[in-house]
């Protein structure tokens, strides 16, 4: 039987990225309140993009109802009060969605996507490019509430049959339906090696 002892990530905090919309699946919806559940009661620290609006407002309620600890990242041009979650455990602003982006890496040990649009592939893609490159050695993971992701896994699988992208690389994506078992995943997740040539002590 595993035990905590063998876990190789701790996972005190992970960045989620997901929609600031509704949207019009009840099930998406409720499921990214019993992500904040789940994270607040596992003892990880939220941090997210510290709306208040959507799957985001619906997690971070999951945390706080919880008791659990949720941080927030925000650029200034987003930090009004029909969008800002003013109840947080701590609210940081930056100047910009890049500086947002670094500082939620700096502060997770790794990463989630719940379903969203356009802002959360790009927030997913590029920390998976991070990933694949060798800037950061935290799990990835996508929870596919009610087969969201499932078309967009298809294509990934079409980028690795085609041979524009590596297995090694996709299997940098981690993905379970429930948040219980992609968290035990991502505790478990081993980095890929740095490719050869982005080490400079090769010659």
């Amino acid at each position: 039987m595993k035990t905590h002892n063998n876990y190789k990530n701790a996972l005190k905090s992970l960045a989620v990225f997901c929609a600031s919309s509704d949207g019009v699946d009840t099930l998406i919806f409720n499921e990214a309140y019993q992500v904040g559940e789940y994270l607040a009661k596992s003892n990880i620290k939220l941090v997210y993009g510290g709306s208040k609006l959507g799957l985001m407002g619906q997690v971070a309620k999951g945390v706080l109802d919880n008791n659990g600890v949720a941080t927030g990242v925000i650029p200034e041009f987003l930090k009004t009060k029909e969008v800002v979650h003013s109840g947080l455990t701590e609210l940081i602003t930056t100047e910009n969605m890049h500086e947002r982006k670094l500082k939620m890496h700096d502060l997770s040990e790794g990463f989630i996507a719940l379903p969203g649009g356009f802002g959360t592939l790009e927030e997913l893609f590029e920390i998976l490019t991070w990933g694949q490159l060798g800037l950061h050695k935290h799990p990835i993971g996508i929870l596919n509430s009610n087969h969201y992701y499932d078309d967009l896994l298809a294509m990934m699988d079409k980028m690795v049959a085609k041979g524009l992208l590596k297995r090694s690389n996709m299997d940098l994506v981690l993905v379970a339906d429930n948040i219980e078992d992609l968290i035990e995943k991502m505790r478990y997740f081993e980095p890929i090696p740095v490719p050869k040539w982005m080490n400079k002590n090769q010659t």
